[in-house]
């Protein structure tokens, strides 16, 4: 074959992984949003809500049932522009699957959409919002079982979700350590930006993970902090779910938490899934979000 051919082979290729990956968002952000039936504040921000949904299973629940929790923490590379709103037709999904589910919204960047996350604030409303979980959950959400909480985020948001679980390990100045782990069942975390350090290797979300916390001059001091590869072994169940064909947070920083967690004595589920990018996975109308329920509801039942 020419070197013209096979320019020509790879363009096509190039193009038709573009075609897929544009398909696959439009997909994902078609979907109308879905209101839930409660919000609560844990704080006296604006983006310091919670959503609840109730469980909408086949079948009415009795009066005195319950179901599990599913805590859901939307990504967006912890930018303002992507808020909670973008991943409620997966809180309604999750519910329509007979989940009690609670979405989390928190603080994200600030004056320039372009900026990742507000350090401490982005960490100070997630400790703040699963502290005040539990009495939010009981008072809103009455069918939901604290005894069954699986946390779940999507990319920004599963970076989050690990490292909610993972508060037992941080640095004992820290101010969100908890000095026992969190009583979840599991984390099911969805293309997480799951290690920093090779996620800025790739230049992942336009290096979201270095700006989250304050940039270069401030990344080694606090990577110790936020940083879930460097928070093992949690003890919690964790599962990872990632798309093989993922270019926005590609497989490689799955794998390496994975390894990560191997080497600190840490059994971690990794599920590849082929063909798949970055956003079936919280798509209601794809293939990969029955899979995602299903590594929750392992998790959760």
């Amino acid at each position: 074959m020419s070197d013209d051919a096979v320019a020509r082979e790879h363009g096509a290729a190039g193009a038709s992984a573009a075609d897929a990956r544009a398909a696959e968002e439009k997909s994902a952000f078609s979907h109308p949003p879905v209101d839930p039936d409660a919000t609560a504040a844990y704080g006296d921000h604006p983006d310091q809500v919670i959503d609840f949904y109730a469980p909408r299973g086949p079948e009415p629940l009795p009066d005195d049932a319950h179901v599990p929790l599913v805590v859901v923490v939307h990504g967006g590379a912890w930018r303002a522009p992507y808020d909670r709103r973008h991943i409620t037709p997966f809180a309604g999904y999750l519910a329509r699957r007979g989940f009690a589910v609670a979405n989390v919204e928190y603080r994200r960047g600030q004056d320039d959409p372009a900026v990742a996350g507000r350090w401490p604030d982005t960490f100070d409303d997630l400790a703040a919002a699963f502290d005040a979980l539990p009495a939010l959950a009981a008072a809103h959400l009455p069918q939901a079982d604290p005894r069954r909480t699986v946390v779940t985020g999507h990319s920004a948001g599963g970076h989050l979700a690990l490292w909610v679980a993972a508060r037992h390990l941080l640095p004992a100045d820290a101010p969100w350590f908890l000095a026992r782990p969190a009583p979840l069942r599991g984390v099911v975390a969805l293309a997480p930006i799951a290690d920093f350090t090779v996620a800025g290797k790739f230049d992942v979300c336009s290096d979201a993970a270095r700006q989250l916390l304050g940039g270069e001059g401030h990344f080694a001091e606090r990577q110790p902090y936020a940083d879930p590869a460097l928070l093992l072994p949690t003890g919690i169940a964790t599962t990872l779910v990632q798309g093989r064909a993922d270019t926005v947070v590609p497989e490689i920083v799955a794998e390496s938490y994975a390894d990560a967690a191997a080497k600190a004595g840490e059994v971690v589920g990794l599920t590849l899934l082929a063909d798949v990018g970055h956003f079936p996975l919280i798509d209601p109308a794809a293939d990969a979000c029955a899979v995602v329920a299903e590594e929750i509801a392992q998790l959760a039942w």
